[in-house]
């Protein structure tokens, strides 16, 4: 049988390193389908519910493993499916390869059955978008678009319509009109010129109260941030991104930053004389110095994110570990640590107003509880991810990450229903090590339900077992309802915050799951242990009070304001929710409990 463009297309994609694809199959893409199964499983195909599933998992599998991430999809609705998880990919800056099928050739601009226009669909969301139209073309769409996807931290899109995929290949002739391409590419070192560091340099050594923001871009440099933070007496808070970038039992790392995040950050931001932002693309200026109040110097790999959140007075373009390398020999030890030592009396005093706030009663669970009682017990090498909703406060705020553990969330997208596909993903990325997820009731209800039949279909592949759902059920899409009340200063309507009380431990254990559901306190930690020592993977239930509320780290008078109203015109929830905040609120002068 002669080679097909089917053949070589995925042949292409092993040479350039591809070992896996997550995706859903449909006739759109069977040419390529039946080349993967005729490569003899050189390339692992992970069989996802949801195509939009099949692009967050490509995301958060570069994300763990530093590689490409490469979902595929039919064409027509398959294809409109996977732009929620691209663009998830494009906003974190991640390097992803989308593969869809499309119409005949035959038929298009026919108004044929399932015809896109697919490159205009995806020319938003894709540093790099091809349709193919003939079998010589295909050899350079793939270098091409993988190369691009990888150098530049983005999405590429190769579309290859159905007809094309049978058809035998042919290599491009060498004559005008035809190009010639290869495989390989190798990123290079990025680094500031000796005169750029030397300015950031004497800016931050100027400075006597410096704070340290990272993001993701600082992932792999740990060990250089923290000796830039050492040299300079800093302290440093996180990105929601960067919450793995530094291990929260250093003294002066503040934590989190953001309405997501915790007070000593915002201190430091307001009190600092001197900022130092590596690798983050955080958007919200409002939890920065005020311009003027402080000095700035930004490390950014991306030169399109320098300067656009803060105006730093020094920007260095650069690879975040490599820059900081080169800068540290130019920063002077400062010897006075008086701003280092508020730095950590206030985190300390941080950490126990958190555990008072998680020890308040609540009915029937404080959310804050569940993921204070799971930061002990997480493995040494665990990967959590998250949710976007009230669950991404908890785990941004009450989740203590440890050196060498993972964890990430959709960022600058901030999706729902991410955190199941992310953990799925983390798991094949990494099937010897733990993974836990965080996920509220209206993102299982929404996609992330379906995907545990994935886990169920292919749990048994993994090295491990350790895969853990951790579900807030609260009836409530709960970060929306206090955004109501808080920012519009309106009550909570039930029309479209409420949702269905589902079983979500019951329908795991209906799929060959474990599960384990908890609506008592006192049981949480041991819940929490008997998921842990499960031989297969869980869904733990957690029954959580709604109103428990997600306060950020500085509440305006205008957000206070807004919650006054919200009470003079009637809260269905209102006096549940009035105790709830005073708890919150007062929870550092009048500690609960403690066991």
């Amino acid at each position: 049988m002669s080679k097909t463009v089917g053949d070589f297309f995925v042949e292409r994609l092993y040479e350039w390193g591809v070992r896996r694809i997550f995706g859903y199959p449909g006739d759109g893409i069977n040419g390529v389908l039946g080349a993967l199964d005729r490569a003899k499983h050189k390339i692992e195909f992970i069989q996802v519910r949801h195509e939009e599933m099949a692009a967050f998992m490509a995301s958060a599998y570069a994300k763990f493993t530093g590689e490409l991430g490469v979902c595929l999809s039919t064409g027509g609705p398959g294809a409109s499916h996977l732009i929620t998880g691209l663009y998830d990919a494009k906003m974190d800056h991640m390097p992803v390869l989308a593969i869809s099928g499309q119409a005949p050739r035959t038929a298009r601009g026919a108004h044929y059955q399932q015809e896109l226009n697919l490159d205009r669909m995806f020319s938003d969301v894709a540093d790099f978008v091809q349709e193919a139209e003939a079998p010589a073309q295909v050899r350079h769409m793939v270098d091409r678009g993988i190369r691009i996807a990888i150098a530049r931290n983005g999405v590429a899109v190769l579309i290859l319509p159905g007809d094309l995929q049978d058809l035998p290949y042919e290599d491009p002739p060498r004559h005008h009109g035809a190009v010639l391409s290869g495989i390989g590419y190798s990123k290079p070192k990025v680094l500031p010129y000796e005169t750029d560091l030397q300015r950031a340099a004497e800016v931050l050594n100027a400075g006597k109260k410096v704070a340290i923001l990272v993001g993701a871009g600082a992932l792999g440099a740990t060990a250089e941030v923290i000796a830039v933070a050492d040299r300079l007496g800093a302290g440093a808070a996180k990105a929601l991104l960067g919450k793995a970038v530094l291990p929260d039992d250093l003294p002066w790392v503040t934590g989190s930053i953001g309405y997501l995040g915790t007070e000593p950050s915002y201190d430091m931001m307001m009190k600092c004389d001197t900022l130092l932002m590596i690798g983050s693309g955080f958007p919200y200026t409002e939890f920065l110095p005020k311009e003027g109040n402080a000095r700035g110097v930004q490390i950014d790999i991306d030169p399109g994110m320098l300067s656009i959140r803060y105006p730093a007075e020094v920007n260095l373009h650069g690879d975040a570990a490599e820059t900081l390398r080169a800068l540290i020999p130019l920063l002077d030890q400062k010897t006075d640590l008086s701003w280092r030592r508020h730095i950590a009396k206030h985190v300390d005093d941080w950490w126990t107003t958190m555990e008072n706030r998680a020890l308040q009663t609540a009915h029937p669970i404080n959310p804050q509880r569940v993921v204070r009682e799971l930061s002990p017990r997480t493995p040494d090498r665990a990967i959590i991810t998250s949710d976007s909703g009230s669950c991404a406060n908890w785990y941004a705020r009450d989740l203590k990450i440890r050196h060498g553990q993972m964890c990430s969330l959709s960022g600058g997208l901030a999706s729902m229903g991410a955190a199941v596909p992310y953990a799925i993903a983390a798991k094949f990325a990494h099937p010897d090590r733990p993974v836990i997820a965080l996920v509220g009731d209206g993102a299982m209800q929404m996609n992330n339900m379906a995907e545990l039949i994935t886990v169920s279909k292919y749990w048994k592949r993994w090295s491990t077992p350790q895969w853990i759902v951790c579900v807030f059920n609260n009836e409530d899409l709960n970060q929306v309802t206090w955004e109501q009340r808080v920012m519009e200063g309106d009550p909570k309507f039930e029309a479209t915050q409420q949702i269905p009380n589902v079983p979500y431990h019951k329908f795991g254990e209906l799929i060959g799951l474990t599960g384990i559901f908890c609506d008592q306190e006192q049981h949480v930690g041991a819940a929490w242990e008997a998921a842990l020592a499960s031989d297969r993977p869980v869904v733990l239930e957690f029954k959580t009070d709604p109103e428990v509320p997600p306060l950020p780290s500085h509440i305006t008078l205008a957000e206070a304001k807004k919650f006054a109203e919200t009470i003079v015109k009637g809260d269905p929830r209102e006096g549940h929710m009035i105790a709830g905040a005073l708890k919150q609120v007062f929870s550092s002068i009048i500690p609960g409990d403690k066991e």
